[in-house]
């Protein structure tokens, strides 16, 4: 609850204290909330001009925090780019949260840099409108209705209120707006802080674990959502330990571990990198004749009524079958997906540090 708080009355007192530079907000604001200049949805909903695309490159630079000596992240480096979907991974304790805290200036940094479009959070004009973040999906007064929390976060960053309803409808929960947060279920509050996160129509968007408690339908809900919003050029950094998710969602990936970067490119080149992991399942009647004529490279792994072969690919193993004489009846190539991918990436560095 707290995160997510933060992150809105960050973005909501920066607003206003650039707002009573030339006046005070009864002066200068409107009756509906939004302050004069600044349409509701200043982004329209509608694909991000290219040349405003480099305003939501966020950009990690030897980011590190030490916390009593521990080093939560370690000289971290990364790019995220517009109009892409970003997946952040790594094992439990790996850095993630810590690094999406200081991306939002809720944590300083003991070293190194990390911005939005080249500037700080904290230095960004109206960062509300520029940047939406869900940290904790708990982030609501228990007894405030769903639209009523909105409305609030609406008033402190000078959105009109009526946005409050679009986003309500635009995630789904229109017919339950009205009801208390304490009723909404986990599935719910992840909706309500993604509608929260998108008040402002930002072009940059950071998701801690947003599907968490959605089931299949809101799961595929948050997926559509996230390319239509990266396919209007925004930027879109998600952490996630749903690996087979990611796989479908990403486009590039961040994987960290112990607080430092074990790898970073699409989803495709980082499992590709792992193409050693691949395997061959064989399915034969005569398996240790199989396993003879391969010889010594060949690492055969019984599975059921088959086997796994890691040390020859399919075409080493058919053409040794035939030329022995060994029937195959099934001979498949098995690719690492992401989970091997990243269980071999991070093997050993999951500890609690």
């Amino acid at each position: 609850m707290v995160v997510l708080l933060a992150v809105v009355v960050v973005g909501g007192l920066v607003w206003l204290a650039r707002l009573n530079r030339g006046g005070t907000r009864t002066d200068r604001a409107r009756t509906d909330g939004a302050g004069p200049g600044f349409p509701g949805r200043p982004l329209g909903g509608k694909r991000i001009p290219p040349a405003l695309m480099s305003q939501g490159r966020i950009d990690v630079c030897g980011l590190t925090k030490e916390y009593r000596g521990v080093r939560a992240v370690d000289d971290l480096s990364f790019t995220v780019e517009p109009g892409r979907v970003t997946g952040f991974l790594g094992p439990n304790g790996a850095g993630k949260t810590t690094t999406l805290r200081m991306l939002l200036d809720l944590v300083e940094p003991t070293a190194g840099t990390a911005t939005i479009g080249g500037v700080r959070y904290a230095d960004l004009d109206q960062p509300i409108r520029r940047v939406g973040a869900v940290l904790e999906a708990g982030a609501a007064h228990k007894d405030r209705t769903g639209r009523d929390h909105l409305r609030i976060v609406c008033q402190s960053a000078g959105i009109s209120l009526a946005r409050a309803d679009e986003v309500l409808e635009l995630v789904g929960l229109g017919v339950a707006g009205n009801r208390t947060f304490r009723g909404y279920s986990l599935g719910m509050r992840q909706r309500l802080g993604v509608a929260a996160a998108l008040l402002g129509d930002p072009q940059v968007l950071i998701l801690d674990e947003p599907a968490n408690g959605l089931d299949p339908e809101g799961i595929r809900w948050m997926r559509d959502l996230l390319r239509t919003l990266a396919a209007q050029g925004r930027t879109v950094l998600v952490s996630s330990h749903l690996l087979g998710e990611m796989e479908q969602l990403a486009d590039d990936l961040v994987i960290i571990a112990a607080g430092r970067l074990a790898a970073q490119g699409t989803v495709a080149s980082v499992i590709g990198s792992m193409t050693y992991l691949s395997r061959t399942l064989v399915h034969t009647p005569e398996l240790e004749k199989l396993a003879a004529i391969l010889g010594s490279d060949a690492v055969v792994t019984p599975a059921g009524d088959g086997a796994y072969i890691t040390g020859a690919d399919a075409i080493a193993i058919g053409d040794a079958a035939l030329r022995a004489g060994v029937a195959i009846h099934q001979l498949v190539t098995q690719l690492p997906d992401l989970e091997a991918a990243f269980l071999e990436l991070t093997a050993g560095k999951a500890a609690i540090r």
